[in-house]
């Protein structure tokens, strides 16, 4: 599939395996060609075509498309310009992970998978309007440069991947590790990180 395809085919993935509702959430791809591949503003999920694929530098002038970019363009770009390793950005609106993200707590690396996956403790990015610079900014500032997923307050997750696969597997792992965070503490318990040792010597596996 070419990056279009991908992105059309992430976008049905989002809705149908309950990523998000509606038309909310987003994807983008960044292309062997260096450009930006982002799904439009406020669409169907299933209806979008290739036609419909907003294609944008990394300045945000938009290339192609005949629709307007998706509203988060701006988190997506600035994601882009601080971690040139990310190939790929899923932005997903999750039930477990956005209960974290509405109380502005973190997710801490409880288990192998987490930490081989998110490889930093997942943090709550203060509040900004949705759209807005200020989100973008907050968003990647709390991201740094290590973490594969960050927590937008009040709105969701946004998660990393060296390609959209990788980018679901990192909302996966997000979402198992949320839920099971609150299972601990439904039984009286806090969920407690793996020391710092044994993160470092999974990370260097």
């Amino acid at each position: 599939m070419d990056e279009k395809q991908q992105i059309i085919a992430a976008g049905k993935r989002l809705i149908h395996e309950g990523y998000t509702t509606h038309t909310w959430g987003n994807i983008s791809l960044r292309g062997a060609d260096g450009r930006i591949y982002l799904t439009p503003s406020s669409m169907d999920y299933d209806l979008i075509t290739k036609e419909d694929v907003a294609v944008l530098d990394l300045e945000g002038n938009l290339l192609e498309g005949a629709r307007k970019p998706s509203i988060e363009k701006d988190l997506h770009l600035e994601i882009y310009r601080r971690r040139p390793e990310a190939g790929a950005i899923v932005h997903t609106h999750p039930m477990e992970s956005l209960a974290f993200a509405c109380m502005g707590e973190e997710i801490p690396l409880i288990t192998d998978a987490a930490v081989m996956t998110l490889r930093d403790t997942v943090r709550t990015a203060p509040y900004g309007l949705p759209g807005s610079k200020e989100l973008a900014a907050n968003c990647a500032d709390t991201l740094g440069n290590e973490a594969m997923a960050v927590l937008l307050a009040n709105h969701g997750a946004v998660c990393l991947g060296a390609d959209l696969e990788a980018a679901f597997k990192t909302a996966k792992v997000l979402e198992l590790t949320a839920e099971l965070c609150r299972k601990i503490r439904s039984m009286g318990a806090e969920p407690e990180p793996l020391p710092e040792k044994v993160q470092k010597a999974l990370l260097s596996m």
